[in-house]
């Protein structure tokens, strides 16, 4: 298979392939061929590839060697992305009987729609990368609710997931303009699509779960004052004072469940968290049981007292924000947050020439959901959930049009 991207996302799917049999790494593309060529070394280094480098995708389409594609590249290359996929396969020129796609799947419905109609008019295989429906924890944490808790109890009535940092690691991800939005777009998939997996019956069809209407809330809590304004120009040379983008999110969504029953999803995310690093967190509440998940209560932890001095890494943690004083350690990174179960179940399913479970199709309603959550911070209401409406909608946050202070404003 072969890695479309080569950035930071890309090495925890490199890393993660240690543990996945019947696949390798063989072709890696970037434009930025220096960048693809250190993926590339870290590949051969772990054993799991030789890949060739690319800077012609159409060229590593082409590469009889690969059979499937992991798309990895920022959210606003990937719609082209597709369609070169799409018309090589149409013209007999590749290989490819399937393809992955990092989340989020697009930055607006329109995006999204295209892109899957047009791999399964190509009659392409596709997988949704969501890693956190396949962390250990997440999956083990159904199992068991719907194994003994629901069945002896009732099923779960609510689901809350939330991821939190102090932000990205690339300039694109500050600009809403290129990215799509700020922290829901980035980071509420994941909770959107983790707490709707938690509540879904396993043995019933997804679409028993229907979503009825979302309420959200976005702010910029700490991006858009100083000193931090000042940090984004030098740092990523983006202006939050002209175009910002949320760095917090809250997002209700009200589903209908196989029985008629009301069952709720809280997602929370925040680029504006400052904490040992990255945390998620997951709780499930059901009749007479909860569950709950946090990935920063980790049975490894180190303490430097102020004496030791070490440069600024993220050996420990995803994000890390200190390199003294008590800090988790998370062991396994690409395991922990699912990427290797994630890659694993992909591949399987590729051999087998079966669709995913978790597809395209998910990653379009998830964006469905992002949509809708704009569009209800803007309005300042909870709204009906219409996919017809969000259609040709772009969030005021994309456009460079939104106002953090409208927040509060009321009606």
């Amino acid at each position: 298979m072969g890695f479309i991207g080569s950035g930071f996302v890309a090495r925890f799917h490199a890393l993660s392939w240690t543990g996945i049999r019947d696949a390798e790494i063989t072709a890696i593309y970037n434009v930025r061929e220096e960048s693809a060529r250190r993926l590339s070394s870290l590949v051969e280094s772990l054993g799991v590839g030789k890949p060739k480098v690319y800077t012609d995708l159409r060229s590593m389409l082409s590469d009889p060697s690969v059979n499937a594609v992991w798309i990895l590249n920022p959210n606003f290359a990937r719609l082209e992305v597709v369609r070169t996929i799409v018309e090589e396969v149409i013209q007999g020129k590749t290989n490819i009987v399937g393809v992955c796609c990092e989340k989020p799947l697009a930055r607006n419905v329109e995006e999204a729609e295209e892109m899957v109609n047009l791999i399964e008019k190509a009659g392409l295989l596709h997988g949704y990368l969501e890693d956190q429906v396949f962390a250990p924890s997440v999956s083990r944490a159904k199992e068991t609710i719907w194994k003994y808790a629901a069945k002896y109890s009732g099923r779960p009535y609510l689901a809350r997931a939330a991821e939190e940092h102090g932000g990205p690691h690339s300039a694109w991800f500050w600009n809403p303009r290129l990215s799509g939005g700020g922290v829901l777009l980035d980071m509420a998939c994941h909770s959107l699509e983790a707490s709707r997996y938690l509540l879904m019956n396993p043995d019933k069809p997804k679409e028993a779960l229907k979503p009825i209407a979302v309420q959200s809330v976005i702010a910029s809590l700490k991006w858009t004052k100083e000193p931090y304004v000042s940090m984004l120009k030098k740092n990523f040379n983006v202006d939050y004072g002209v175009s910002p983008a949320e760095d917090y999110a809250l997002t209700l969504v009200v589903y209908e469940d196989e029985d008629g029953s009301v069952v709720l999803s809280e997602a929370r995310t925040s680029w504006s968290f400052v904490g040992p690093g990255l945390r998620l967190t997951f709780e499930v509440l059901g009749p007479e049981y909860s569950l709950t998940i946090n990935s920063l209560q980790q049975e490894l932890n180190v303490f430097f007292s102020r004496n030791i001095k070490i440069p600024p890494t993220e050996e420990f943690v995803e994000k890390q924000t200190a390199e003294q004083g008590l800090m988790p350690i998370v062991p396994n990174e690409a395991i922990t947050y699912g990427y290797q179960d994630e890659n694993r179940y992909m591949v399987d399913c590729f051999l087998k020439g079966k669709m995913p479970e978790e597809n395209w199709r998910d990653g379009l309603l998830v964006t469905q959901l992002m949509m809708a959550a704009y569009m209800s911070a803007e309005k300042g209401r909870r709204i009906k959930f219409n996919p017809e409406v969000l259609r040709g909608y772009k969030p005021k946050v994309y456009l460079g049009e939104w106002k953090p202070k409208s927040i509060m404003e009321a009606e």
